[in-house]
């Protein structure tokens, strides 16, 4: 069995708001493992995206406990869960989140510079993950150049270049049509394959069943854990030469 890499175990997160108190996350537990691509799916509202920000260790769970490869959460000091929020995690978001003034270059490689890296190696690593993605020849380009598909594709090379392991993605094909989407998630797939562990979160049953197992919520609770048994089999198989690198076009 491969590695365990995330677990949860009983986690609860309240908001309030005044005398209101909303439950969004309920007693939840589940764990990750090393290499595989899991879906978080449900309706608006469900618990999706705050789930996925305490795995991001950007938001607190109110109880419960979290592991990341063995480590509990709990234990660890601001500075503990930076380090690991910046070398342990790439994420990936329905906006984009990049910066205008800045190159697609540029937009990658930010990242590594707050981890210490020369230029020199910022801009090499930048680089690779863009031809990754099928966009090493958009380097200069600036994000307003580009489209809602390829953006996604800069956000995602971004998340690869901290060379994490683990990828968490939110609803990346929200804000794209159904061509650009599909695109998105063949890229996913292929980085998959590759060896990064991708926790997906998305409202879409199509794109949770292009995983290989998917986690479905409603109310702030696990309803079914299944595995995605024709995903799995593709997963399964060696990436082709050619599907190293992202090459379909992208309106």
């Amino acid at each position: 069995m491969n590695t365990e890499i995330l677990k949860i175990k009983n986690l609860n997160k309240s908001f309030s708001s005044g005398e209101q108190v909303t439950h969004v996350l309920k007693g939840m537990s589940f764990a990750i493992y090393d290499g595989e691509f899991v879906a978080i799916s449900g309706p608006s509202g469900c618990g999706k995206s705050t789930l996925l920000n305490i795995l991001g260790l950007l938001d607190t769970p109110d109880s419960g406990d979290y592991y990341i490869d063995g480590l509990q959460v709990a234990d660890m000091n601001a500075s503990q869960r930076a380090q690991i929020r910046g070398n342990r995690i790439g994420f990936v978001f329905q906006s984009f989140n990049l910066i205008d003034e800045y190159s697609v270059l540029d937009n990658v490689a930010l990242p590594l510079k707050y981890r210490g890296d020369s230029v020199e190696q910022r801009q090499a690593r930048a680089l690779d993950c863009l031809d990754k993605v099928g966009l090493a020849d958009k380097a200069q380009f600036f994000p307003s150049q580009l489209s809602g598909g390829q953006q996604q594709r800069v956000s995602i090379a971004r998340a690869l270049a901290g060379d994490s392991g683990i990828m968490l993605v939110d609803e990346p094909t929200g804000n794209l049509d159904s061509k650009n989407g599909d695109a998105v998630m063949a890229l996913l797939q292929d980085l998959n394959k590759q060896g990064t562990t991708i926790v997906l979160v998305t409202h879409d049953p199509r794109y949770a069943d292009m995983a290989g197992r998917t986690i479905q919520l409603s109310d702030g609770e696990i309803v079914n854990d299944i595995s995605n048994k024709e995903a799995n089999k593709t997963s399964n198989k060696e990436p082709s030469n050619n599907t190293k690198k992202l090459t379909a076009e992208v309106a």
